[in-house]
């Protein structure tokens, strides 16, 4: 594997994995919080206010931001199709995450569908 293709792949890597933390941050904040039907205008701008003083969804933004910052450089060194497609790799952060630290309950069907993730990015980075 060449040299410059495993410093992609792990800016890759790192990219998807503030992603998952984000996305695990907002989980959290938007589960600390009610709301539930009938919805209503006051309703949604209360929900929206609550959420705004929620430190955990500032985290979430941060780790974002940082997410996009890599995501930049990652495009100006690789071609964007192979990016995109290897870009997968947060599909199965986010299955892992869910499972170990949501304890979410995944199907084998969608294990299936990770792995299935897995062989592309194999393949994508081997072309």
């Amino acid at each position: 594997m060449r040299e410059g293709l495993l410093v992609i792949l792990s800016l890759i890597a790192f990219t998807s994995l503030c992603d998952t933390i984000n996305q695990l941050f907002l989980k959290s904040a938007v589960d600390s919080l009610s709301f539930s039907p009938p919805f209503n205008t006051i309703k949604i701008f209360k929900f929206i206010f609550q959420l705004i003083i929620k430190p955990r969804l500032w985290i979430g933004l941060v780790f974002s931001l940082l997410s996009l910052c890599i995501w930049l450089i990652v495009l100006s060194k690789a071609e964007l199709n192979f990016a995109f497609s290897a870009d997968s790799m947060h599909y199965i952060f986010i299955a892992l995450a869910s499972r170990f630290v949501l304890k979410e309950k995944i199907t084998s069907l969608r294990w299936l569908g990770t792995g299935s993730i897995i062989v592309g990015i194999l393949l994508i980075s081997l072309s």
